[in-house]
């Protein structure tokens, strides 16, 4: 199984406290402690798992927009974007939760024109106030003329956003370009006029999910 780098410090801490458990129950020959030590290896498995990196394929194209975020489709809406799309633009949120892939990869392939970081508080991701209050992170994409806009923010439990991206860089479509610890939401932001293929409740695959069909 393939994991994230970043997760690979959490998963060496939770295996190092796992395998001390053990160590201090085999010395003082205690369930309570056995038990205690049973409980913090599974805990290590489930970070492990958290942080797993499949390889994902899929379907392709200039105007695909492919789901950035495993998870469950929250809002599909249409709603002012001032900061890089410049207007009125169809905005689609995947909420992630602990259980999810929280590798994050781009939705199409063209450059990253627009990077902004904005701290800010840890409401619930799913709500509609976390895309104005919460913690986030903005990549914009210029591809063949359009302008895409990915939104990484941060949920109730998640507290840190990683992202590769940096200006000027080349995005393929369906490659990694950041992740989210622990629970959290991915907006895309897409024209006017695009087809939506996907609906409310819908359970999207990062890099394998075609979201919608640019106009």
């Amino acid at each position: 199984m393939n994991v994230a780098r970043e997760g690979l410090p959490f998963i060496f801490g939770a295996l190092a406290i796992a395998v001390a458990a053990f160590v201090v129950a085999l010395t003082r020959r205690s369930w309570p402690l056995w038990l205690l030590a049973l409980l913090l290896t599974v805990i290590a498995l489930w970070v492990a798992y958290f942080f797993r990196d499949p390889e994902r394929m899929g379907e392709r194209g200039d105007k695909l927009i492919i789901s950035p975020a495993d998870g469950r489709i929250s809002q599909i809406t249409e709603v002012e974007e001032p900061a890089f799309i410049h207007g009125r633009a169809i905005r689609i949120s995947v909420f992630m939760n602990v259980f999810n892939v929280h590798v994050n990869r781009y939705p199409i392939s063209g450059r990253v024109r627009y990077l902004h970081y904005n701290p800010g508080k840890f409401l619930n991701a799913a709500s509609e106030k976390s895309s104005l209050e919460n913690e986030q992170m903005s990549v914009g994409l210029e591809s063949n003329g359009r302008r895409i806009l990915v939104r990484q923010i941060a949920g109730l439990i998640a507290r840190r956003i990683v992202t590769y991206s940096k200006d000027g860089d080349v995005a393929q479509q369906g490659s990694r370009f950041g992740l989210i610890r622990f629970g959290s939401r991915v907006d895309v932001f897409i024209p006017l006029g695009s087809k939506v293929l996907v609906r409310l409740g819908d359970k999207p695959a990062a890099g394998t999910t075609v979201l919608a069909e640019l106009p």
